[in-house]
């Protein structure tokens, strides 16, 4: 047994040194050189065409709910709000409609109502009648808020007060009406097409249920009228999607963290652009459906960014390239041992590892990183394993890891990178394609980092004596006498069976020997530690 004691610089750890652990199945990231600016782009599951679906928005300032569009491209998430436009005009879809409706015997109005001051929303149409005078008048819409009834303005009445206007307002009902493009979601008012003619049973009156008003009030003729329709001047309606928030994906980022907690939504996340656009929450109904789109906009956000990439290393030295870049969520113990959350720009870049507040734009933004660490003195570490779709399981992939940093249940992709000394980074991703390619992305730069430099040397002592300890890419591990330079032992890095440490200064290596096969160990008791995390970067060696 060999007792090293290795005089090396303060921030030099050598803990869990071991064979690199592969997630298999999972994609690779495409690890290519960048430039100056980091602006995202990427290849897209949607080359083809465009992805489209319904979701809901929650607007937290309003506390309320209403149903969306979202229309996702290579380049831009788009949210799209129903309203109703008048064809061939332009910006009639703001202005305010007045129908004449003329009650029918059978039938009455043909339409029904939601909501009221009561509950602090404007009165909705939510059911229009089909082939009924309502729908025969090609201007009125599920959705269109009710504003005033034969001249008198309902905007602040409670719902029974305006059922009994309506009930009551004679055989010639002349409503004021405008498009409710945010209609609260708890009226469940159908975004589809009017229903069927033979729905006309009518609930007590009720805010936050249809009041049918098909029934003839106090009409006093007694054979059906002629029904209302538009006439060949009359101006032509039409319930569109349109376009609400256009916002880009280069080098946007995506949350299911609550805001100023460390709690994850359910079904639901955010979408934040570099410019400061923000989606507000999006809700979607199943997991599932959630799932899809997180990995929808977050795919069309890393191809982005791997296109910056190229695009930036056309300006930068074989030895400077950009392997890898994103968004992550680093956690933080507060004084009050609460978790703390914080966003930040990792990048892999060169002989370092940097972790910045925002995407580089210029050369001198990398100067201003938070922190920069060698690649050489740094150990990537998985904390939960990336399985299948949207599935992940805890694992101990590496000795020690419960001492590395306190997770939960609820943080499903995270890892943490030791850089000396005992500390530590951790940060969490959005999928586990994500968590993938950083841990690829690690290995490669880590990998050409330790062959570029080929080799390092440390000073330690044994019994008094000044050795070096060396760590050669080509012939693996070595200790020799200072002065002399002759060598005590060496090994492979095939060799190299297992390792441990206290965390502090004492470490075991664990060596094979070739011609006995028996298991030696070495451990060096170190005045410093030691950081051997370039032991991760050696695939081709075992």
């Amino acid at each position: 047994m060999v007792v090293l004691t290795l005089l090396l610089p303060h921030h030099l750890q050598v803990c869990g040194i071991q064979r690199p652990h592969r997630i298999i199945g999972c994609k690779a990231g495409i690890l290519q050189p960048t430039g100056h600016q980091m602006i995202a782009g990427c290849h897209s599951l949607l080359h083809q065409g465009t992805k489209t679906g319904l979701a809901l928005l929650y607007d937290e300032d309003a506390n309320n709910t209403y149903d969306i569009r979202l229309k996702l491209t290579k380049e831009m998430l788009i949210i799209q709000k129903q309203d109703v436009v008048c064809l061939g005009s332009v910006g009639h879809h703001l202005n305010h409609r007045t129908v004449v409706l003329r009650r029918q015997t059978a039938g009455g109005l043909g339409l029904s109502i939601k909501g009221g001051a009561e509950h602090k929303v404007p009165v909705v149409i939510s059911k229009i009648f089909k082939d009924q005078v309502a729908d025969q008048t090609g201007m009125l819409f599920i959705g269109d808020a009710v504003l005033q009834v034969n001249g008198i303005n309902v905007e602040k009445c409670t719902h029974e007060e305006v059922v009994h206007l309506l009930r009551t307002a004679g055989d010639e009902v002349t409503i004021t009406v405008r498009y409710l493009r945010e209609a609260p979601a708890f009226l469940k008012l159908p975004l589809g097409s009017p229903g069927p003619s033979s729905d006309q049973s009518s609930r007590a009156s009720s805010p936050l249920f249809d009041s049918g008003l098909h029934l003839n009030g106090n009409s006093s003729n007694t054979a059906p009228s002629s029904p209302s329709s538009p006439s060949a001047n009359e101006p032509k309606y039409e319930k569109r999607w349109l376009d609400a928030v256009s916002l880009s994906l280069s080098m946007a980022r995506v949350s299911r963290h609550k805001a100023g907690s460390d709690k994850l939504r359910s079904n639901s996340f955010e979408v934040f652009a570099l410019d400061g656009v923000c989606t507000n929450v999006l809700q979607f109904c199943t997991a599932a459906e959630s799932t899809d789109w997180l990995q929808a906009i977050s795919t069309n956000i890393n191809d982005l960014t791997q296109e910056s990439i190229k695009t930036a290393n056309k300006f930068y030295s074989p030895d400077e390239q950009i392997i890898h870049m994103g968004w992550v969520c680093e956690h933080l113990h507060g004084s009050d041992a609460s978790q703390i959350q914080s966003y930040k720009f990792l990048a892999l870049k060169g002989s370092s590892l940097y972790i910045l507040r925002g995407p580089p734009a210029s050369t001198s933004d990398w100067a201003q990183a938070d922190a920069t660490f060698n690649l050489c003195e740094v150990l990537f570490k998985v904390h939960k394993l990336w399985i299948a779709e949207d599935c992940w399981i805890q694992t101990k992939l590496y000795p020690g890891l419960q001492q590395d940093c306190e997770l939960r249940d609820n943080e499903p992709f995270c890892f943490s990178v030791l850089v000396g000394h005992g500390q530590s980074h951790c940060f969490s991703v959005e999928l586990g394609t994500e968590l993938a390619l950083w841990e690829k992305a690690f290995q490669r730069a880590v990998f050409m980092e330790v062959q570029r430099v080929g080799s390092k040397t440390y000073m330690c002592s044994s019994q008094g004596k000044i050795l070096c300890f060396t760590i050669d890419f080509e012939s693996g591990f070595s200790c020799s006498e200072s002065a002399s330079k002759k060598v005590i032992w060496r090994y492979k890095f095939s060799q190299l069976k297992g390792s441990s440490d206290d965390g502090k200064t004492r470490v075991k290596l664990l060596f094979k020997n070739s011609e006995s096969k028996q298991i030696e160990m070495k451990k060096p008791n170190c005045l410093y530690s030691l950081q051997g995390r370039s032991l991760n970067s050696f695939p081709s060696l075992y």
